[in-house]
């Protein structure tokens, strides 16, 4: 019974791989070998072939050039291969020539990833993302979606003049998507700022992870929070933003959140569709950037996510919170190797960090002071004391800071040590003028 239900079962795609390079600078790493097998593997498919290839000279209709392309023809056929991977960007005219010379499907990287995001997306709000990323890619090549553009005559009777196009038809359809999916996102982002502002008002700092796919984000999260979101081994694993409280030794309870990796030549699409999402960490207290100083490409890793985010700084207009690192998978290299990226993190770096191993729990109380601590830098300690008619003013306290010690004298005066934000601290001083004389 079992193997006639396996014998029913799809075969796998299988896709060819090529990666296109033009200078030396852009040679593809081993690392990013092992990525693109990664984002292939990621989708569900079996890898044929993956190689990189110079191109000295771009063929406009192709990309390719022919003995590059008659090579990959071959390749294709010879490993049975039903998809073919351009790891790189195409124009929709040289996807639409690819895909009649070679007879098969014909991606590109922000394709790639696409089909990958849609995998993944589990959440309403992920659904609308992936989808108007979609849109915003399929609106630009629809040149390549539909062959058949003759003008339909509108109208009725022999002078009547040319009606719409069809590509101007589904250019319009794919339009009014789009208004549509804009319009539910930003329906998204009131729910987040008003969630923001609730915790906000209790005082609940916000931690965001942040880094580049696969560099372990989801593990730590996951280690620090005790939840059990999906964590893997294959880029993209994370794409909704998941929150969790996590516990800070003297700060008390704080918000975490899990954020979707980037990665390097991050399609636009993407990062236009999913900026309700990215912007989440933009409004965060305090910015963790996990990063895997066990790849030799962490540290061109580290810039692109960096990119990113000063990308949608810019945008969006709002300032990069304090930032932190942490330097997971320590664990995933040699010990002297470990020691001294240790007694690196100890030093003065910039920004701040600390060295952990997410999958081992290495490093994961010192990581907790360090948040602790970065957060902590933008808080001022007060102290006063109100009387029973003050109630008021204590209440507020209790919602808008971080109370951490209190005690009441025998007179009914309440005695507070609070701490609080610079902005918060204006706004008591605005509410409640006097209490704190020259503070």
């Amino acid at each position: 019974m079992t193997e006639k239900f396996v014998d029913r079962l799809p075969a796998p795609e299988i896709a060819g791989v090529v990666i296109p390079w033009f200078t030396p600078a852009d040679r593809p790493t081993p690392d990013r070998l092992q990525e693109t097998s990664g984002l292939v593997e990621a989708l569900g498919c079996q890898l044929g072939f993956v190689r990189p290839e110079q191109i000295r000279k771009k063929n406009p209709s192709f990309l390719l050039s022919g003995g590059i392309l008659d090579r990959m023809a071959a390749d294709l056929e010879a490993g049975e291969c039903t998809v073919a991977v351009i790891d790189g960007a195409l124009s929709p005219v040289q996807q639409r020539n690819l895909e009649k010379r070679l007879g098969l499907k014909v991606i590109d990287r922000t394709g790639l990833i696409l089909e990958i995001f849609g995998l993944r997306a589990r959440t309403k709000e992920g659904r609308l993302q992936v989808e108007l990323a979609r849109i915003l890619y399929e609106r630009s090549r629809l040149v390549r979606t539909w062959t058949h553009l003759e003008r339909q005559r509108g109208g009725s009777g022999f002078l009547s003049g040319p009606g719409e196009s069809q590509l101007e038809a589904d250019r319009r359809m794919l339009d009014d998507k789009i208004i549509r999916l804009r319009r539910d996102l930003d329906e998204v982002k009131r729910t987040r700022a008003v969630q923001r502002t609730g915790r906000r008002r209790t005082g609940t700092p916000v931690i965001a992870l942040v880094g580049y796919t696969n560099s372990g984000k989801s593990t730590l999260f996951n280690r620090l929070t005790g939840s059990d979101v999906f964590a893997k081994d294959m880029p993209f694993a994370t794409l909704d933003p998941t929150i969790r409280k996590i516990g800070l030794p003297s700060l008390g309870e704080a918000a975490l959140i899990d954020t979707v990796g980037f990665i390097s030549d991050l399609p636009t699409h993407l990062i236009d569709s999913f900026q309700a999402t990215l912007e989440e960490s933009l409004q965060a207290d305090l910015l963790v950037h996990v990063r895997d100083r066990s790849s030799a490409a962490d540290t061109e890793q580290a810039r692109d996510v960096m990119k990113v985010l000063e990308r949608l700084e810019k945008e969006s207009g709002l300032a990069l919170p304090p930032m932190v690192e942490a330097w997971n998978k320590i664990d995933a290299v040699p010990a002297e190797q470990a020691e001294a990226l240790r007694n690196l993190a100890l030093s003065e770096t910039d920004p701040p960090a600390v060295a952990v191993s997410a999958l081992a729990g290495d490093g994961m109380d010192d990581l907790l002071k360090l948040i602790e601590r970065s957060l902590l830098g933008g808080r001022l300690e007060i102290e006063l004391d109100l009387s029973p008619a003050q109630g008021r003013a204590r209440a507020w306290l209790h919602q808008n800071g971080d109370v951490f010690e209190e005690r009441s004298e025998a007179d009914g005066t309440s005695h507070l040590a609070v701490r609080l934000s610079t902005e918060r601290l204006g706004q008591f001083k605005s509410e409640f003028p006097g209490l704190l004389g020259a503070l």
